[in-house]
């Protein structure tokens, strides 16, 4: 039956107040609460035994999709814990069908972040001895994602597998990928993200020429180890002009250091000194610093980096840029864990920038098999929403095994593919 409890949601322990009842656990709470009556809907609902057998061979056509929901042995757990999202899951797009399409999605965002490495490896491997070649590889790499995000409308933002994104050049892709989408979110025309997109892209080029204990940012280094570091932006802007890219990728490559209050370098300029571009790179330089140091016990989920940006160092950079980034990345930005409202613990691994409240969560359920992860759309669930963010540390240890949050974080993004309400709940 599918039931409709009068009661508001805080009163009961179901994720929702409208669901198909699935289970005898479900009934007993059901009677425990005391309710002198339950509505329920009788279109909604299963037909009893009876009508079930008079049904003639008409239902043999739907045989094997119904053969695929219920062989799957994830199913009844899968409706414990969010019956509405299970029973209002169309005949025609079983379980595994939709568990197909999600591995597919991931696979193309791991696929897509791989080619941008592989062709940054590229560019930083000629940088110097053939800087025709270096231009060519990084105008082209670029444009394929101004290209791609133009024509993609809304925009998701995927967190990606763990392991994608090891070696030097995962900053300069993430970096360029979040640079991208921000300066989309703030309006920037194509020809401005390109030049956006190629300042994020090289504005850590330079550091190829330091020596590695050198070239990575420490909170100790002082001197003239400090200098060294603070090289590299020269450094960055010089092979830059060799490829001759214009002015305004020149700018913003040399102010990616450079903070609003003065307290950035090399030059220490203030915000009204800053470029469009040059403020959105700073910021997401900075971003993904937070989630990605080179010490890895130093790193913080990207809801507790918001949450810094936001209430630290907001005064680092330019207010507009700043909330644009939090309203593009959400509350909970992919990457973060978090506890839902019915007790659940779960993953972010993509937002909406177009509704970034209501995220797609990978749920720990002990019934399913980590392979076979549920992927929930809240946007689909309004009533289930986010109770709290959480430190990875602060999961039970079934729940860290099964969610593995990311020690490196890593975007992409991909087309926001709109979906039916009932259609969108896995």
């Amino acid at each position: 039956m599918f039931v409709h409890l009068d009661v508001g949601w805080m009163r009961h322990p179901f994720p929702v107040s409208s669901f198909r009842i699935a289970s005898l656990d479900q009934i007993d709470t059901l009677r425990g609460l005391g309710l002198e009556r339950v509505r329920y809907a009788p279109e909604k609902s299963a037909p009893p035994p009876e009508a079930e057998a008079e049904k003639q061979p008409e239902q043999e056509a739907q045989a094997e999709t119904k053969t695929d929901i219920a062989a799957a042995p994830e199913s009844a757990a899968l409706a414990n814990a969010f019956p509405v999202a299970w029973s209002s899951a169309p005949l025609e797009m079983p379980l595994k069908r939709r568990l197909a399409a999600q591995q597919r999605c991931l696979i193309s965002s791991d696929q897509r972040f791989l080619s941008a490495v592989d062709q940054y490896r590229s560019l930083a491997q000629v940088a110097r001895k053939d800087v025709a070649r270096a231009r060519t590889v990084s105008q082209a790499l670029v444009s394929d994602c101004v290209d791609d995000l133009q024509s993609n409308g809304e925009s998701v933002i995927r967190l990606l597998s763990e392991g994608v994104g090891e070696g030097n050049a995962m900053h300069p892709i993430n970096v360029m990928v979040l640079c991208l989408l921000l300066g989309k979110a703030q309006g920037l025309t194509a020809p401005e993200l390109q030049e956006l997109g190629l300042a994020a892209l090289l504005h850590d080029l330079g550091k190829l020429q330091l020596p590695a204990q050198v070239a990575q940012p420490s909170p100790s280094r002082a001197g003239g180890e400090r200098i060294g570091y603070e090289d590299h932006v020269g450094a960055s802007v010089a092979l830059a002009q060799s490829m001759e890219l214009s002015s305004t990728v020149l700018i913003a490559i040399a102010q990616h250091h450079e903070m609003a209050d003065g307290s950035g370098f090399p030059l220490g300029l203030l915000g009204e000194d800053l470029s469009p571009a040059g403020r959105i790179l700073a910021l997401v330089n900075h971003y993904d610093g937070l989630c990605n140091p080179v010490n890895h016990a130093d790193s913080l989920t990207p809801h507790e980096a918001l949450s810094v940006l936001f209430s630290r160092l907001k005064k680092h950079f330019d207010p507009a840029t700043l909330n644009a980034f939090i309203r593009m990345m959400g509350v909970y930005p992919p990457g973060s864990v978090v506890q839902l409202v019915n007790g659940l613990y779960a993953l972010v691994v993509s937002v909406n920038s177009a509704r970034p409240l209501r995220p797609k969560v990978i749920v720990h359920d002990p019934d399913v098999s980590q392979a076979n992860a549920h992927l929930l759309d809240l946007e689909s669930l309004p009533e289930l929403g986010i109770r709290r963010s959480l430190k990875p540390s602060q999961l039970p240890r079934a729940a860290l095994d099964y969610l593995s949050p990311r020690q490196r974080i890593c975007y992409f993004f991909e087309r926001a593919v709109e979906l039916p309400r009932h259609e969108g709940s896995l």
